[in-house]
């Protein structure tokens, strides 16, 4: 009975994302022709050699639990490509295997957060961001930003937002749901504000690092100078290497911290699926040009969106430099009768596009931006190329 439901969970909000996905599929089901670009998963086959890697530790019996915080040897892997591909020095005491990056943001917050702490996000967010902090017992404090900053918060906006109970700031770069991407510069101004802070937690989200177009390349805030000892370095395969279903995530930080999620995850999952882990040693040991093919292959789908997206009237883009998302600002249609329907926000945009252009997006409500819809680009560009001209035909 639903009276026997926690408030936790009552007051906890659905995936977003999972939401619309399992409402395109319902749809399916009912024999309409639903185009799918809501959910954030590549639609590229694992590579080979990770297969492999996979199939050998089967025959190997690697079948038994495995250490809570992940194999020695998985730990090394990480401590390896930590430095080779952000020049961070953590030993595998600073490293937390989880069964998935999601899982690895939750342990942080649980570890860290007392009641009433405030965490500070850049909004948008990623939708699962702001019902973890409030699971434990942190207070959510969104920080708008805009299109036209490339939905980036600037220095003077987290200056701003501080107060005597900030404990953390949460962010990704590339960010899901922008695509945006933090560059040195930038995070050396985030750096700055936070100096005279010392007790503030940075939780940097970085799952879609590879997946970035920016000529500079990736930086990690917490290779900035004063930043190491108070970053939470958060990674894993899923979006990279095609691994979403494999569900590995990890992070690095300060030891106190791992331990403490050490803790908490072996009174919850203890440690992630063997083969899984086995898997990903090859994962993260092979070089990074061993996935350049799909990362080509998200930015020629990315200038093709745009491209296209730019043709619709009402249609506000900027240009994403990583992940494999398009954010485009809607409002133009607010307060518009579309066929009927009136679109009083970025939900009944959606809406409308899932029943009228028979194409799944998802509203940008759920990424703390009303303004916005979430279009995913990991689809084939003869998808996405029937998709918008769906959505602009629906439109028309």
């Amino acid at each position: 009975m639903s009276s026997h439901v926690s408030s936790r969970i009552q007051n906890m909000e659905t995936s977003a994302t999972l939401a619309m996905a399992a409402k395109a599929r319902e749809l399916k089901s009912q024999g309409l022709d639903i185009i799918g670009l809501s959910l954030g998963e590549p639609d590229f086959n694992i590579p080979d050699f990770i297969k492999e890697a996979a199939k050998k530790a089967i025959d190997e019996n690697y079948s038994s639990y495995t250490a809570v915080d992940g194999y020695q040897e998985l730990k090394e892997a990480i401590v390896h490509k930590f430095k080779r591909d952000n020049g961070l020095n953590y030993s595998p005491q600073q490293i937390v295997v989880s069964t998935g990056a999601k899982q690895s943001l939750y342990n942080v917050a649980m570890a860290v957060l007392n009641p009433g702490d405030e965490v500070i996000l850049p909004a948008p967010y990623w939708v699962s961001y702001s019902d973890i902090v409030k699971l434990a017992e942190g207070v959510p404090v969104e920080v708008r930003t805009s299109i036209d900053a490339d939905f980036k918060i600037t220095a003077d906006q987290l200056r701003q937002a501080l107060t005597p109970k900030t404990k953390m700031i949460w962010f990704s770069s590339p960010c899901n749901p922008s695509g945006s991407f933090y560059h040195k510069s930038e995070l050396e101004a985030i750096a700055e504000v936070l100096k005279d802070r010392p007790e503030i937690i940075v939780v940097s989200d970085e799952i879609y690092e590879h997946i970035n177009f920016s000529s500079t390349g990736h930086c990690s805030i917490a290779s900035i100078d004063g930043m190491y000892d108070r970053t939470v370095t958060v990674n894993g395969v899923s979006k990279a290497f095609a691994m979403t279903g494999w569900r590995i995530g990890y992070i690095g930080g300060p030891e106190w911290l791992a331990k403490a999620c050490t803790k908490l995850q072996g009174q919850v999952t203890s440690g992630a699926n063997a083969i899984a882990q086995r898997a990903v040693i090859e994962a993260l040991m092979a070089p990074v040009s061993s996935i350049q093919y799909m990362v080509d292959a998200f930015k020629k789908r990315r200038d093709l969106v745009l491209d296209l997206l730019n043709k619709i009237e009402g249609f506000k883009v900027n240009v994403p430099e990583g992940a494999f998302y398009v954010f485009p600002d809607i409002s133009y249609y607010f307060g518009k009768t579309l066929k009927g329907q009136l679109i009083n926000n970025a939900s009944d945009f959606a809406l409308f596009l899932l029943e009228h252009a028979q194409v799944a997006t998802v509203t940008g409500a759920a990424f703390g931006d009303e303004n916005c819809i979430r279009i995913s680009y990991a689809a084939s560009e003869e998808t996405l190329t029937e998709a918008i001209r769906r959505i602009a035909e629906a439109l028309a």
